[in-house]
């Protein structure tokens, strides 16, 4: 569908409700389980690892299938794919609120992935279909603000279930949604394919898993064994191995999943970098904050996703206002300026102290959520208009793809980072050997060890090792971002939303034509 006929379709505003349903069913699980891990360490017996692991199994499953969910979307129908998707993750949430063991866990989290992963790249794939360039901004900005309307319920909806409920509530409140999502996208959204998409390549496809499987499980298991420990090494190895064969592979692959020729244009490479950039530290933050919450601040799981709020506030705010502000100024100067303030609030945060309290917490919380929607709405929506029609499934998921795995890597790195720096501080002097090694798992850990014990000197150790911990992340997380505004400021096309679109759509459909 060229971009008039979508101007005249009489459906996409209706069709973009059936999207944004769609979108809602991930952003409110992504919350929802932040605010649980804290209640499953301590119900299940969780480590910081296996933490990490509950929120890893989905995001590196997500992450590896989300370029063959577009091709498949393409070649057999994005609405198919999407309903196929959301049911996928409707089974999936119901296996998680049935078990109680951390496995399982795990391997629905997994399972989840794998809906997650068809639906996310083809709700935006099919945008440019829908949506003329002067439109399609705020498409994006209204797809994001559907996800991101599922991140401040998420907590709130999900700490009253833990308040009253067991934590396996916390899966079974997608049912009724992922429900909604299923019949908005059966009545609503025209189907849409391109029957001469790229076949799904079985073996890119195990690469992918595979290498991002083991770099994430190196990052993870280091602090623990160490970073020099054998096993630890030869998974970095192997994880470079794997991937660099899965780029050589698709290189060489005439019609490619990995679809590198997009990966060359500067629009679309600079774009997506900045948007997966800002996933790294999102990740990182929404990873390291409820534990703070709930188990330095003393909140219990309502209280903690309340206080999440300032946060999604700011960045409901931002994204909306994003699209007049990028006609103003341009595209680049946006997402600079979003990574800018975005470090800002990082390095503020990482400033906080046992001491600090909530107030100064909301603070740098709510300039963060400023940051990221000014980063990212822009970010993703210069990147999918350098995409061809024929491109959209696999364009926008090698979109998603890098913006996932900047996600599982910087809950693992990040995590990690955390998790060491944590232990590291935590004084377990008289503690049995066995007591000492639990306390060391997580600051929830040590404090039900003190619990135990009756030990305030482990509870305020816990609570000192925890902040200095997650402000050591949150540094990280400010430089990541600065790095990012400025690469933004060196290397985003200069043009507006509206101009840089129709150009970079020109770029790249004469570059195919001329390939």
């Amino acid at each position: 569908m060229n971009d008039d006929a979508a101007v005249r379709d009489p459906r996409r505003w209706w069709a973009l409700g059936a999207l944004v349903a769609s979108m809602l069913v991930l952003g409110f699980d992504m919350t929802i389980l932040n605010v649980a891990l804290p209640t499953m360490a301590r119900d299940l017996g969780a480590s910081t690892g296996q933490q990490q692991w509950m929120a890893d199994a989905y995001v590196v499953v997500f992450a590896s299938l989300m370029l063959p969910a577009g091709l498949l979307g393409d070649r057999f129908g994005r609405r198919r794919m999407l309903i196929v998707g959301l049911g996928i993750f409707f089974v999936g949430s119901l296996a998680g609120s049935l078990t109680d063991d951390i496995t399982w866990v795990i391997a629905a989290r997994a399972l989840m992935g794998v809906g997650g992963a068809l639906v996310t790249p083809l709700a935006l794939s099919v945008l440019p279909s829908l949506f003329a360039p002067d439109e399609r901004t705020k498409a994006v900005g209204i797809v994001s603000a559907g996800s991101t309307l599922g991140l401040p319920l998420g907590p709130i909806v999900g700490g009253w279930l833990l308040n009253h409920f067991w934590w396996g509530s916390v899966f079974l409140i997608n049912l009724p949604t992922a429900a909604l999502g299923i019949l908005a996208c059966v009545l609503l959204l025209p189907e849409t394919r391109d029957p001469a998409s790229p076949r799904v390549d079985v073996l890119s496809t195990a690469l992918t898993a595979s290498g991002l499987g083991v770099l994430i499980y190196a990052i993870i298991e280091a602090p623990t064994r160490g970073w020099g420990d054998p096993l630890v090494l030869a998974c970095f190895a192997s994880a470079v191995v794997l991937i660099a064969a899965l780029v050589l592979r698709e290189r060489r692959m005439a019609r490619p999943m990995l679809d590198m020729g997009l990966l060359a244009h500067r629009g679309f490479l600079f774009n997506t970098l900045a948007a997966t950039l800002v996933m790294f530290v999102l990740s990182g933050l929404m990873f390291v904050l409820p534990p703070y919450l709930q188990a330095v601040l003393g909140n219990d799981a309502l209280g903690t996703g309340v206080r999440l709020l300032p946060l999604m506030g700011g960045l409901i705010v931002a994204a909306r206002a994003a699209q007049p502000v990028v006609a103003r100024f341009g595209a680049r100067a946006v997402v600079g300026a979003g990574l800018v303030v975005l470090a800002f609030a990082a390095l503020l945060g990482s400033r906080t102290t046992v001491d600090s309290g909530y107030a100064f917490t909301a603070l740098w919380l709510s300039v963060a959520g400023v940051g990221f929607g000014f980063a990212v709405v822009p970010a993703m929506s210069g990147a999918l208009a350098t995409l061809p029609s024929d491109r959209a499934g696999s364009g926008s998921g090698l979109l998603m793809t890098l913006r996932q795995v900047g996600g599982a890597i910087g809950i693992a790195l990040l995590g990690s980072l955390l998790a060491g720096a944590f232990r590291d501080r935590l004084d377990v002097t008289g503690l049995p050997a066995a007591a000492a090694d639990t306390a060391g798992h997580s600051v929830v850990a040590a404090h039900l060890i003190a619990e135990r014990t009756g030990s305030a000197r482990l509870a305020a150790s816990a609570d000192s090792a925890y902040v200095h911990g997650m402000a050591l992340t949150l540094l990280v997380c400010g430089i990541a971002a600065l790095v990012s505004a400025l690469l933004a400021a060196a290397f985003l096309p200069g043009t507006t939303a509206a101009a840089g679109a129709g150009e970079q759509r020109s770029d790249v459909a004469r570059q195919r034509a001329d390939a």
